[in-house]
């Protein structure tokens, strides 16, 4: 049986048994101590606010995977760990709904893209479960929109707010030129109707002047700590980029006939991947839990509390292609997606947290934030966050210093409450509030 028990058999082939032997067979209470990254009054707070009659879980089961990061087999290997996928073949893309799957809702928390190792085969897998007809909600990851941006930017009149939104993407894009240009172009003739290399580094870089004037073209719309991080981090970028490609084997004009040939893909709607950006969300409401990939703002939650979830999605849709890049990349919608409550970010007021309450926000389910022994709750500004972004992928975990493959997701369901398993805890940690004020956990799930 799968760690969260929600199926009664499963193949048991070798590849699900590999999957299987990294996760914990054990369930047990939410511990509330450092070795687990929980160690502050947040599941305290958690267990209160469940008590009271405003809060609501879920009507359905919701799973919620975020940060793959271009591991498809990761993902795959998540979907499976949560008991929505079998499959019999050791094959990427070669698997089915389980009964579990198609009564649950999936919840894909953004950043599919960038570090590697497996970009598109991670989109395709990400399309096989819409082709599965699986309840898949996608949101928006600072990663995912970084490629959009970078993109958008190339074929516009370039200014102060948008000239730099290339080379921004930084060296963990590189990964995606490198398979796009080898699996669409590296046969073709590529380099046909493709300035030469002076020629494209003065497209994809921003020019000397932007540095000396983005100061004055951001003042009053970022924070002082955000202007000169960005202006730190282009320093940076645009110093190391073109030895990052190299380091790859691309040329500038090889990345520039990559990043032509992405815009085909993931711009026109009959790309193969022109579905990533269309299908995505900004967030997503379920009972009192709202998903999202990083975090809020108090004039988020103004926006939420005023307006809505949908006025929200339809706000992040109609922004997506605006012609002023910068007044969406470093605006609250966009802060939703990147954020991690540093100076430079917009911030989140103990204001911002009570409007959002008031709204029935009583909690945040976000990736963004990686950890390195399961999910953690945590509280910020009397706000209750789930960070569930666990370090799947095999580049972070090869650099971070983490064994095995990553593995792992967070159930959020009103039968067995909140479920984080991660293959690098020893145990699924289990928090269901208790009708008396006491936490709760069994060591198995009652299953569906």
């Amino acid at each position: 049986m799968t760690a969260f028990n929600l199926i009664p058999q499963v193949s048991r082939h070798s590849y699900h048994n590999a999957v299987l032997s990294q996760l914990p067979t054990e369930w047990a209470p939410w511990p509330d101590d450092p070795t687990s990254v929980n160690h502050d009054d947040a599941l305290a707070a958690f267990q209160r606010r469940a008590q009271k009659k405003r809060f609501t879980w879920p009507a359905k089961p919701v799973v919620f995977i975020s940060d793959a990061h271009a591991d498809a087999e990761a993902f795959e290997a998540s979907l499976l760990a949560a008991g929505v996928i079998e499959r019999d073949g050791v094959q990427l893309c070669e698997y089915e709904l389980t009964r579990f799957g198609k009564q649950a809702e999936i919840i894909v928390g953004g950043d599919c893209l960038d570090k590697g190792p497996s970009n598109l085969m991670l989109l395709r897998s990400l399309a096989h479960l819409y082709r599965l007809k699986a309840n898949v909600t996608l949101l928006a990851g600072n990663h995912d929109l970084r490629l959009l941006m970078g993109l958008l930017s190339l074929k516009r009149d370039t200014d102060t707010g948008s000239q730099h939104l290339f080379v921004r993407m930084g060296k963990k894009v590189i990964p995606l030129f490198k398979e796009v240009f080898d699996q669409y172009l590296a046969d073709s003739q590529w380099d046909r109707d493709i300035p030469d290399e002076d020629a494209c580094r003065k497209a994809l870089f921003p020019s000397d002047a932007w540095f000396e004037n983005f100061p004055f073209y951001a003042a009053g719309f970022l924070t002082p700590e955000g202007i000169d991080r960005e202006i730190s981090k282009m320093r940076k970028k645009a110093e190391s980029f073109e030895s990052h490609c190299a380091k790859k084997g691309l040329s500038l004009q090889q990345v520039y006939a990559a990043a032509m040939k992405c815009r085909s893909l993931f711009l026109k709607p009959s790309g193969e991947f022109g579905w990533f950006f269309r299908r995505m969300q900004l967030v997503k409401k379920r009972g009192s839990f709202l998903f999202l990939h990083a975090g809020l703002d108090d004039n988020m939650a103004e926006l939420l509390a005023n307006h809505g979830i949908k006025h929200a999605n339809q706000a992040f849709k109609k922004n997506l292609m605006s012609q002023n890049l910068f007044s969406f990349y470093y605006g609250s919608l966009a802060n939703t997606f990147r954020t991690k409550y540093r100076k430079a970010d917009l911030p989140l007021t103990r204001h911002g947290a009570k409007v959002a309450r008031k709204a029935g926000i009583q909690v945040l389910v976000h990736g963004h934030i990686n950890q390195h022994a399961g999910q953690r709750v945590s509280l910020k500004n009397d706000l209750i966050h789930i960070e569930a972004d666990i370090t799947l992928d095999a580049n972070s975990r090869k650099s971070e210093g983490l064994e095995g493959m990553g593995v792992g997701a967070t159930l959020i369901d009103k039968k067995r409450g909140l479920v984080g398993l991660s293959g690098d805890y020893p145990v699924a940690k289990v928090f269901r509030p208790g009708r008396k004020g006491k936490r709760t956990g069994k060591a198995s799930s009652p299953g569906i």
